[in-house]
C-alpha cells in the first residue's frame, strides 16, 4: 500500500498560524511533499496568501485604528460577509499587518507565533523551491475577483510563466472549487490541475452543476476534460469510519487521482470513533484515520499536522497520541 502524498494544508497549520513562513517551514521539517497557499488578490493586483479575502480573523487588522474605516460588508459568492478585505489594501499596506492564529480556542500554543507578515504567492514559491517540495495553490473566489477587475487567472499564469512552472512535470497542483478558472488555466498551461468538490452544494460559477453530479461516473469523466485530480471532502470518501464510498474507485476508473481534505488531529474535527477522550482540542487517531484512507487508494491528503503521516511503507508508524514529536 503506497503512502499518499502529504499536502501541508496552509502549512503545518495545526502547529503554527496558517499561511505563515513558520507554518510552511514547520511542514517541510515534518516531511510534507507539498505546501498549500490559498490565493487572494491585493488592491494592486498581487496574489497574496490568505485563507479568505476577508482578513479580520487571520491578521491583526482589527487592532489597527488606521484601517478601521475599511471595514465593509460585501457579497462574496452570494453570501454577505462583513470585515476587512484583502482587495481593499495595497500589497505595501498588507505587508504592515501581522498574521494571527485563526483557531486560538483549539490551538492556543500557536498564538505565540502571531507575529509574521503576510506572504505573497511568489514568496511561498521561494520557500518551496529552496526546500525541494511542491506547491498546491488554491485560487479563491476567481469569479468574485474578476467582477472587481482583478482577474486571478491572468495574474496566476504570469507568475507560472515567469517561474517556469507551466509544464506537466511542474512540482505543483493547482486547485479551485470553480470550474471556469480551471478550464481557463487548462487552455494556457499544462500544470497539473485539481477540481475541488465538497460534500454538498456545487461550484459557484456553474449553477447547473452539483458536486454530487460531478462525482458520478459521468461527471468525473467530464472533469477529466480539464483536470487531472479531484480534491474530495473526506465525507464523500468515508461517510462513516470503515465504510468507504466508490468515489476513489470511480475517479481512478475515469483517469483522475484523488486528494482528500482535510485531515486534522483535534477531536473537534474527527468522527467519534477516531477521537481520544472528550476534550475538543486533544488529538485523536489521525494517523489511523489516514491509514484507512490510504487503504482505499487515496493518492494525496491535505493535512494540518503533517507529522501524523503514515510511514513510507504504508504502515501506521506507531501511535498518534498528542505528545509525539
Amino acid at each position: 500500500m503506497a503512502r499518499p502524498l502529504i499536502i501541508a494544508h496552509r502549512g503545518a497549520s495545526g502547529e503554527r498560524p496558517e499561511h505563515t513562513r513558520a507554518a510552511y517551514e514547520r511542514a517541510i521539517e515534518q516531511g510534507a511533499d507539498f505546501i498549500e497557499p490559498d490565493l487572494v488578490m491585493s488592491l494592486d493586483g498581487v496574489l497574496v496568501v490568505r485563507h479568505e479575502n476577508e482578513i479580520g480573523g487571520t491578521t491583526d487588522v482589527t487592532a489597527r485604528p488606521e484601517f478601521a474605516a475599511r471595514r465593509a460588508t460585501k457579497t462574496v459568492d452570494g453570501r454577505p460577509v462583513t470585515g476587512w478585505f484583502a482587495e481593499d489594501f495595497t500589497l505595501a499596506e498588507l505587508k504592515t499587518l501581522r498574521a494571527r492564529e485563526r483557531l486560538p480556542e483549539l490551538r492556543p500554543a500557536n498564538t505565540a507565533f502571531d507575529q509574521e507578515p503576510i506572504l505573497t504567492f511568489e514568496e511561498v514559491l521561494d520557500i518551496a523551491a529552496a526546500a525541494g517540495v511542491g506547491v498546491a495553490p488554491e485560487l479563491k473566489h476567481p469569479t468574485y475577483f474578476a467582477g472587481l477587475g482583478l482577474p486571478m487567472e491572468a495574474a496566476f499564469v504570469a507568475v507560472l510563466e515567469r517561474r517556469g512552472l507551466t509544464g506537466r512535470d511542474a512540482p505543483m497542483l493547482v486547485q479551485c472549487f470553480e470550474v471556469g478558472a480551471l478550464e481557463q488555466l487548462r487552455g494556457r498551461v499544462a500544470t497539473p490541475l485539481l477540481q475541488l468538490v465538497a460534500a454538498s452544494g456545487g461550484p459557484f460559477d456553474r449553477s447547473e452543476l452539483t458536486y454530487a453530479a460531478m462525482t458520478s461516473l459521468e461527471g468525473l469523466a467530464r472533469v477529466t476534460e480539464y483536470a487531472d485530480w479531484i480534491g474530495a471532502d473526506t465525507a464523500l470518501i468515508e461517510p462513516s469510519p470503515g465504510s468507504p464510498t466508490d468515489v476513489i474507485v470511480d475517479a481512478h476508473t475515469a483517469g483522475l487521482k484523488v486528494a482528500g481534505w482535510t485531515f486534522r488531529a483535534e477531536n473537534a474535527f474527527l468522527p467519534e470513533a477516531d477521537r481520544i477522550g472528550e476534550e475538543p482540542a486533544a488529538h485523536g487517531r489521525l494517523r489511523e484515520r489516514l491509514a484507512r484512507f490510504a487503504g482505499y487508494g487515496l493518492d494525496a491528503a491535505f493535512m494540518d499536522q503533517p507529522r501524523y503521516r503514515p510511514s513510507p511503507l504504508g504502515g501506521e508508524g506507531g501511535p498518534s497520541g498528542p505528545d509525539e514529536g
